[in-house]
């Protein structure tokens, strides 16, 4: 894990299956922003695939220690299925700065997942300002609890 200190805006899990440049920017950009920063998987020297990435950021996420997480891959697909594989995580696949706010406001999402073969460093930096604008909208609470794991269904399909 490589762990850079930003501030007091909380801890983020950044995660990704190989190193990028853009990794380094969205590092870059959390800490600007006042976040504590720790990277995870190939961009950090560890030897992790996209389901390792996105189920140990989940992890990290649904256990409280980070305020949310970044995953990426190269569709973004495969580390937000498997972040979403961990209880507690509601991990959301975005492409645009709308997206992102949608997915915090209306599905109190928790981590976001991007695709390296879209993302710029400008997209990327659109991507994580929207997000950390963002607060969860209350009246979607009844929503989110319909897509919650019930005991019946994390032993089926866990």
């Amino acid at each position: 894990m490589r762990n850079a200190q930003g501030g007091g805006r909380g801890h983020v899990i950044v995660g990704a299956d190989e190193a990028s440049p853009v990794i380094t920017d969205i590092e870059t950009h959390l800490r600007r922003l006042g976040f504590d920063v720790t990277v995870i998987g190939p961009p950090a020297h560890q030897d992790m695939q996209w389901a390792q990435v996105g189920r140990r950021v989940g992890e990290l996420v649904a256990s409280g220690d980070a305020v949310f997480g970044v995953v990426a891959c190269w569709t973004g697909t495969g580390v937000s299925i498997a972040a979403n594989k961990v209880p507690g995580v509601r991990a959301a696949l975005v492409t645009d700065a709308q997206t992102a706010a949608g997915a915090r406001r209306w599905n109190d999402a928790n981590v976001v997942a991007l695709s390296l073969r879209l993302l710029t460093p400008a997209l990327a930096s659109e991507v994580l300002d929207a997000w950390v604008s963002q607060e969860f909208d209350p009246s979607e609470q009844e929503n989110i609890a319909q897509v919650e794991p019930t005991p019946t269904t994390s032993t089926q399909h866990g």
